[in-house]
């Protein structure tokens, strides 16, 4: 589980095949401490396990499904990531619940200036949009960012100096794609909904098929005593 806190930046310096997927030998900006063999980390947006792991570079595998939902599909040597390293427990939760496992690809659309900040927007596929509400969360590369606004298939956000500072966003230009993961608790709260209806809808048939009224309908029942 992660934060949205990104806590620095790394630079990906080996790309290799890994089976079907991939695996990325990434340079962190800062020292991994006591990150072991087997930790998480977020790799812009996306929880990947460490394989191997020195003083500042670490290796990760990218499956297949990673790759596909991802933009390192995409990733080229000399590119900068972000990264964070798992919470904690006795840690601040700064941003919001950020799983690591990447919904979608978002691509920006729009960037433009509005006084100290830089507002972004991103088209996300229709699929994903339902679950992306103004003023809640989301993870754009790993960054908590707080939705301005958002319509149908695009959302707004806002990016302040510090953020652009200590990420990649600032790097992005119109076209760029990025990782997207929405908010978890509404993907929970629909999952939940969309289940109980089912059973009330499941319930509804069921004791109407086999119902006082339908009895005496078909015959089985004399409807005058």
């Amino acid at each position: 589980m992660f934060t949205g806190i990104i806590e620095g930046l790394g630079t990906v310096v080996g790309i290799r095949p890994s089976g079907l997927g991939r695996r990325l030998t990434i340079d962190a900006d800062f020292d991994l401490g006591d990150t072991k063999i087997g930790d998480s980390l977020c790799v812009s947006g996306a929880c990947l396990t460490a394989v191997v792991v020195g003083l500042k570079r670490f290796q990760a595998d990218v499956a297949p499904e990673t790759l596909d939902k991802t933009i390192f599909q995409e990733t080229k040597v000399g590119d900068r990531v972000n990264i964070e390293r798992a919470l904690m427990l006795t840690g601040r939760l700064d941003g919001h619940l950020v799983s690591g496992h990447v919904d979608c690809i978002g691509t920006i659309k729009d960037r433009k200036a509005l006084g100290n900040a830089t507002i972004i927007s991103i088209e996300v596929p229709t699929t994903h949009s339902s679950y992306i509400i103004e003023k809640g969360s989301i993870a754009v590369d790993g960054i908590s960012l707080t939705v301005n606004h958002c319509a149908s298939a695009r959302f707004d956000v806002s990016i302040i100096p510090h953020t652009g500072l200590l990420t990649t966003i600032r790097q992005k230009k119109v076209g760029d794609r990025v990782n997207i993961e929405t908010d978890m608790i509404g993907k929970y709260v629909e999952r939940f909904v969309s289940h109980h209806k089912k059973q009330t809808n499941s319930k509804e048939i069921s004791g109407s098929s086999i119902g006082m009224d339908l009895l005496a309908k078909t015959g089985f029942l004399n409807s005058g005593s």
